[in-house]
Formats: structure tokens, C-alpha cells, sequence
């Protein structure tokens, strides 16, 4: 058991792609947490557990880690880069007693930056800064260290936290120091930065013993031992075989016993006898557990209070397949296997929620990442549903319908400014600053409503070929305005069921932008293209070509087909329009009209 003088318990907060999971590799290398002979050694991003983690390049829900370093245990919590999963940032802060803050040494401060120091300093948790990739050849550390001091100027609750130290990193290569070294190519490693956790970062205030307090703050699930509760021991200790009781949201009580206890070292968990408060554990035998719970003491139950999570700002309806293929694709698809997998989700991903209707749910998040990861969770377990147009959640607020805002920055080249800010201009947003970088893009900051937000990645990036950078945060709420005028063209949508021909498909092309290929299996009212015009046009792409007994060698010639574009998950979600459905299969994506038959579109379009 480790004595709270003896621990710290830090958070690892930043933007995406600063380097927080890189330094985190970086910690568990230098502190011989792993042989030499591990396959860890030679790995990056350890931590990035899961598949969409490696395949996105991005940390989706936190994680705790710990190493020792001078007979002091470090337990290190690596956290989400993007606003999206701030509900991950957001449970995890509250295990932590200060965060190391990592900054891009030629980006500098980023919205999601802002996001989660504000976050960390409204829990009076102390900061340490890192500025990270200090060799980039654009690097500019005297502007970012002033950008820095503004930031914290803003956001600071009191006036201890306008003294932080700053610390120089390049976490690639594993090194650090504490002050701006004049070659950053001299030989050192991150001992600096152990030194700073151990210096900089307050050990624990708790009391060892008191009766036992601790605040479920994650879960995980194990196929041998099943549901662990996790969290940061507040008060007194926890034992093995310890009767506890399981203090749940609505004032009930449960009582369990602490079957298994675990502590951290590295990526693996280790079963001790006991652990005492200011550490982070693992508790095994509280099976009916939820985020935000209280564990503590059966002799004395205290309550902690309940962890609470921003509103969701986007949702968006998922049901059970009602397409002519359905069942085909997937190991699950009933309105009972779905419900039954949403609520295991609710479990652990605190920013969703989840409500009925009709046949299917209305899922809420915090963003379309967030949305789309959960979807392509649910597709790579074997589900098949079908998914709608994401909706804004609006609140109601003094007799007022109030729509959720975001903070937008965009970063691009200057030849596009002109095509940006139109294509903002339409969705609403308001430009609020507009600077040059150091290497020539033109940054602008707009006020967005949430609304505006929906597909404007992916036109962006066609509209700029590929070389926007954008990155938002949500920035509270204003009154509901008007609706935003929708700038997609219609839809190519398929007149009868069949196998797509090329000879159709050549006909088609002429049209629009196709979305399939030849051979493909298509049904009636399935779209397969976006028309060259605004409204939606029934076109044949299953037709064969007539045999004849004439020949030329015109007609006789191989069909030449222009490559047809293949929607990404993302892609396809932001281009349904509120007619239309996305059908999610383990195999496919198809794109449908919500309304199958032509009469019945045409009955819903005049109603």
C-alpha cells in the first residue's frame, strides 16, 4: 500500500495531435515499467487501446496508467483531444490533483485547449505546462508562451493559478527540459519531467482514516472476473473482502463486498490486499455500479456528489433496418438487440443519452465524432440499423427555445478565404477574429449555432482541396434562429430493385456524381448519386442493353466508366438530407430515401 505523500495523480490534457499520448509512451519507457525485451519498447501510442483509435489517429475514451519513479507512484490519466469525447476529460479530471497541459509549439493554444484548462482550473487542479515539438521549423516559443499567459489570464478561477511552470519537450524523441535549450538535438530524456509531477504536482489531500469514500468515475468489463469499478479512493481504505454499499443517483443504496481489489503499473492491473486514499483502484464485486456513483464504507455510507456531465448538443435517430435487405448483413438486428447494446453504452460513454421512439431510439452526443464512433462500434459488433439526419438538441430556457453555439477556428490557405466565408456567411456563423499564423494561413474564429456545423467538415475540405484545418468547442447557447438554407443538390435515387449494369450506369453518369459501381444490388428508392440539379430525380441503373443483330464497332466497344465516389461513414452522415436514411450494415452503407415508393414521397413532400 502506498502512503498518499507518496503518489500523484496527474492528468495529461491538450488539443489533439499536441502530443499527450506521445508523451504519455514516453513516461512508461523512461520508467522501466517495461522490460527491454517487450514488445512495448519499440511500440507508439500505447495507450491508444482500441481499433478506431489506431485507424483515426486520436485518443477516444481516457485512460489510467502508473509507474514509479523515485519510490513515488505516478498514476497517469491520458485524455481525448477532441471536444467531442469531453465527457471522457471531463469524469477523468476528478481523479486528478494537477495536469500536465500540452501545447504545439508552432500551433499553440487550440479551442480544445482552452476547453479543458478551463475544466481542470474550475477543479483547482494545478497546472503544469509542457510546450511540445519545440523543433518544428516553425516553432514560435516566445508567441506561444505569451498566448499561453492570456489564456490563463482568461480562464483562471484564482490567483495562485496565474503562477505556473513551463517546461520544453520533444516527446517523440523523449526529451525535455526546464529551460529553452540552445540545441535541441543535445542528448538528454524526460527526467524533468518526472521531477516536475513529483514537484510541481500536490500529493493527495485526503484522509487516510476516515471511513471509506470513493467516487466511480469509469468502467470496464473483464469475460473472467466481469464489471470494475474504477476510481480515485477519496477517504480512508479499501480492502479485500470489505463490506461496502453502492450509493446510487436516485438516494438508493446497495449493499456488495469488495471482492477483488486492483492498483495500476503500467498497462496492467495488479491485485493487492489493500489501498488507501489518494490512489486510483479497481474494485471488482459491484456489479450494479455506474459512472458517477458513490462506493464507501457499510458502516458509515457518505455520499459523494454526483458526477454531472455537460448536455449533449446533437442527436439523431437509430433503429432496427426497415430496408428490403434487411437481416441479410448483420448478427443483430431486432429493436431489442439494439436497446439491449445501447443501454451497455450508457454504462461507460457518460455524454450519450438514449431515449425510445417508436421503433427505434433517439440517440444524443456531443458531436458527430462522437456519434459516428458509437456507429461504428455498433457495425463492427455485427449490428444493422438504420440512422437519420442529426438534429440539434435545443433547451427551453425563461419561456425561450435556445439552440446550443460552438467556438469554430479555421486555419487555411489565403487563396480560400473568399470560398470559406461564404459558405460560413450561409450557415449563419459570425466572424469574431481573424489573424495571419507565422507560416502565412489565415486563422478565423466564428460563432456558429451547433446546426451549421453538420456536413460543413466535409464541404470545406472539397472546397478547399483537402487543406482546411478546423477545430470546435461548444460556446453556450442563443435564442433558436432562422432555419439555415440547405445547399446540397437532389438526389439519384434508383427506380426498381436490381443488379447496377455499366450500360445503366453510363446513362447515369451524365446526371450527376454516382455513389456505386457496376454489379452492385440495389432497391427501389435507394439513393445512388447526387444530381447535377436541386431536386431529386428516379433514374434505371439495373437497365441491360438490348441485344440486336446489328454490330458496329461503336457499340460493340467496352463501357468506360468514370470512378464513382465511395462515402466514408462521416460522409454519409452529413449528407442525408431529413428525408433520407442511412442504412448501416457490417458490410455496407446504403443510402435511402425514408419513404421507399415515389407516391408516398410525394404525399410526405406536400404534407
Amino acid at each position: 500500500m502506498t502512503e498518499p505523500n507518496k503518489i500523484r495523480n496527474v492528468a495529461i490534457i491538450a488539443h489533439v495531435d499536441h502530443g499527450k499520448t506521445t508523451l504519455v509512451d514516453g513516461l512508461l519507457k523512461q520508467s522501466n515499467t517495461f522490460q527491454s525485451h517487450q514488445a512495448e519498447m519499440e511500440q507508439s501510442l500505447i495507450m491508444d487501446s482500441g481499433d478506431q483509435e489506431h485507424e483515426r489517429g486520436i485518443t477516444i475514451t481516457a485512460k489510467q496508467t502508473s509507474v514509479y519513479y523515485n519510490d513515488h507512484k505516478i498514476n497517469i490519466i491520458d485524455t481525448p483531444g477532441h471536444a467531442d469525447f469531453s465527457g471522457e476529460v471531463e469524469r477523468t479530471l476528478n481523479m486528478a490533483d494537477g495536469v500536465l497541459l500540452v501545447v504545439d509549439a508552432q500551433e499553440g493554444p487550440m479551442p480544445q485547449t482552452k476547453f479543458v484548462l478551463s475544466k481542470a482550473l474550475s477543479l483547482h487542479l494545478k497546472p503544469v505546462v509542457v510546450i511540445n515539438k519545440i523543433d518544428k521549423p516553425a516553432s514560435r516559443i516566445a508567441e506561444v508562451e505569451d498566448e499561453i499567459a492570456n489564456l490563463f489570464l482568461e480562464l483562471a478561477v484564482d490567483d495562485a493559478q496565474l503562477h505556473y511552470p513551463v517546461y520544453y519537450a520533444i516527446a517523440r524523441d523523449g526529451k525535455a527540459w526546464r529551460e529553452m535549450p540552445v540545441d535541441p538535438t543535445e542528448s538528454t530524456d524526460l527526467s524533468t519531467i518526472f521531477e516536475a509531477i513529483l514537484n510541481d504536482i500536490p500529493a493527495p489531500d485526503v484522509d487516510v482514516n476516515g471511513s471509506l469514500q470513493m467516487l466511480v468515475t469509469s468502467l470496464q468489463y473483464d469475460s473472467f472476473i466481469g464489471k470494475y469499478a474504477i476510481g480515485r479512493i477519496s477517504r480512508g481504505q479499501a480492502k479485500r473482502g470489505q463490506s461496502i454499499v453502492l450509493m446510487k443517483r436516485d438516494g438508493t443504496s446497495v449493499s456488495a463486498r469488495i471482492e477483488k481489489l486492483f492498483g495500476y503499473r503500467g498497462l496492467i492491473r495488479e491485485e493487492v490486499d489493500q489501498a488507501s486514499a489518494g490512489d486510483i483502484v479497481a474494485i471488482s464485486g459491484v456489479a450494479a455500479a455506474h459512472i458517477g456513483e458513490t462506493i464507501a464504507d457499510a458502516d458509515n455510507p457518505e455520499q459523494l456528489p454526483v458526477l454531472e456531465v455537460e448536455a449533449p448538443t446533437l442527436r439523431m435517430y437509430l433503429g432496427p433496418n426497415t430496408s428490403p435487405m434487411k437481416g441479410r448483413e448483420g448478427d443483430f438486428s431486432t429493436g431489442r438487440q439494439i436497446g439491449d447494446r445501447l443501454k451497455k453504452e450508457l454504462e461507460t460513454n457518460v455524454a450519450l443519452r438514449v431515449e425510445e421512439s417508436g421503433i427505434g431510439f433517439v440517440i444524443s452526443g456531443r458531436g458527430e465524432l462522437h456519434l459516428s464512433v458509437l456507429i461504428e462500434s455498433l457495425r463492427r459488433e455485427g449490428y444493422e440499423f438504420e440512422v437519420g439526419r442529426p438534429q440539434v438538441v435545443t433547451i427551453e430556457e425563461d419561456g425561450i427555445t435556445k439552440e446550443p453555439v460552438e467556438e469554430l477556428t479555421i486555419e487555411i490557405a489565403s487563396e480560400h478565404v473568399g470560398t470559406v466565408s461564404q459558405e460560413l456567411g450561409v450557415r449563419r456563423a459570425e466572424l469574431i477574429h481573424q489573424d495571419t499564423t507565422s507560416s502565412g494561413a489565415t486563422r478565423q474564429t466564428y460563432r456558429i449555432p451547433t446546426r451549421g456545423m453538420i456536413g460543413l467538415r466535409n464541404t470545406l475540405l472539397t472546397a478547399t482541396k483537402g487543406t482546411v484545418i478546423m477545430n470546435s468547442l461548444p460556446d453556450g447557447y442563443q435564442p433558436l434562429g432562422a432555419k439555415i438554407q440547405t445547399t446540397r443538390n437532389g438526389a439519384l435515387i434508383a427506380f426498381e430493385a436490381g443488379t447496377t449494369t455499366p450500360y445503366a450506369l453510363q446513362n447515369a453518369e451524365s446526371r450527376g456524381t454516382l455513389f456505386i459501381g457496376p454489379g452492385v444490388e440495389v432497391y427501389a428508392g435507394m439513393v445512388v448519386g447526387l444530381h447535377n440539379r436541386s431536386e431529386d430525380l428516379e433514374i434505371n441503373v439495373c437497365r441491360a442493353k438490348q441485344l440486336t443483330n446489328m454490330r458496329s464497332k461503336s457499340s460493340d466497344g467496352a463501357v468506360q466508366l468514370t470512378p464513382y465516389t465511395e462515402l466514408s461513414l462521416e460522409q454519409s452522415i452529413d449528407f442525408i438530407a431529413d428525408d433520407e436514411l442511412l442504412e448501416v450494415t457490417p458490410k455496407n452503407l446504403r443510402l435511402r430515401k425514408r419513404h421507399l415508393d415515389a407516391n408516398q414521397r410525394k404525399r410526405a413532400a406536400k404534407a
